[in-house]
């Protein structure tokens, strides 16, 4: 029988075409198909194709039952790295048959307020949280209403809540290592403005620890303003004081294109100075000799963050301590952090040394 086109179809008429009764179809869209014999299952499911019919969620959720939305606040949407770990929160969020509402604050308290009244407003059953302020009294009120919260990439200390992001202290460690193995001795730490994000703040933290740990490494910390001419100055300075092999390592992926476009400005080759960017971007591989990079499993973050709500909506009314779940990143080793043949000290044991090609 050819399907036929209703876009405004009720549930009273898949009732009528199903011949069940409103309350079957209720339970068959409300996650309570096994209530119902598989014969009558097929028999809604055909006669809701053949209807064009689509369940209004929101109605369902102002009468009461669960509303089958997420809601994720996301501090910075032109971020790749929220784009990227986003695709992951929207493709678990699919596969459990739930719909994902976002918004994006732009790294602006004040709509971080405003944007999580009105995620609330449409009833969700859990929130992801990339916060760019510190909402947290908001969210504690959330969380005391019930609302199951995932914080995402970035912390709020006061806040008991489940915790998905990457491991930042092994990330540095891994750049420094990296980098050391690699010849570099001098090492330069760029972040943009550390404020209160807590990644920004681990990775910084996390470099200063490592330095007072190993006396053989020098470096430095700035995190400027991500304008050309403060990078640049920052860049340039550092170079003019540093002992060669040098190095500088980006807290982020913005960071990484504000150090390359700084060190083209100024003349350097990548290689003759090193660059490791925690973060992978397309671009990374495209830019000769290619810039080594720490690469965030953004998708495992994103379906883990999915992972924690569905546990806590399954577990309801539970008392679960808080859980933090910590990836590694991944080393994408390129010629940005190679060290070339001039930067190498010279063999000084013969005289007829010859250069190695």
């Amino acid at each position: 029988m050819p399907a036929r086109s209703s876009r405004h179809a009720t549930l009273l008429e898949v009732a009528r075409e199903a011949n069940a009764s409103k309350t079957s179809v209720s339970r068959y869209f409300s996650g309570e198909r096994e209530r119902l014999s598989p014969a009558l299952q097929r028999r809604i499911g055909e006669a809701a194709r053949q209807l064009g019919y689509r369940p209004n969620q929101m109605a369902r959720g102002l009468k009461g039952g669960r509303s089958r939305l997420l809601g994720m606040l996301v501090a910075d949407i032109r971020n790749p790295y929220s784009v990227a770990v986003m695709h992951g929160v929207e493709q678990a969020c699919r596969e459990r048959g739930l719909s994902l509402l976002v918004a994006n604050t732009d790294n602006d308290p004040a709509q971080e307020r405003t944007h999580l009244a009105l995620l609330t407003s449409y009833r969700v059953e859990g929130l992801v949280i990339n916060a760019a302020g510190s909402p947290t009294h908001e969210l504690q009120d959330l969380a005391e209403q019930g609302l199951p919260l995932v914080l995402l990439d970035r912390w709020l200390e006061e806040l008991d809540a489940d915790r998905v992001g990457l491991d930042n202290a092994l990330a540095v460690d891994m750049a420094i290592d990296h980098l050391s193995a690699q010849g570099y001795r001098h090492l330069l730490f760029l972040s943009e403005p550390v404020g209160q994000a807590s990644p920004r703040q681990q990775r910084w933290q996390r470099f200063e620890q490592r330095l007072a740990d190993e006396p053989a490494l020098n470096g430095e910390r700035h995190d400027p303003p991500l304008d050309g001419e403060a990078v640049q100055q920052v860049v340039g300075d550092f170079l003019a004081r540093a002992n060669r092999p040098a190095a500088l390592l980006c807290a982020n992926g913005n960071v990484t294109l504000a150090a390359t476009r700084a060190l083209q400005a100024l003349g350097i080759r990548l290689g003759e100075v090193g660059l490791l960017g925690i973060d992978e971007l397309d671009w990374c591989g495209l830019v000769p000799p290619g810039i080594t990079t720490l690469a965030q499993p953004t998708e495992a973050i994103g379906r883990a963050a999915v992972q924690q709500l569905q546990a806590r909506l399954d577990d309801s009314g539970s008392t679960l301590p808080p859980r933090r779940t910590l990836f590694p990143p991944t080393l994408n080793e390129r010629g940005s952090t190679r060290l070339t043949t001039f930067d190498k000290a010279p063999d000084n044991h013969s005289e007829n040394a010859k250069e190695t090609p």
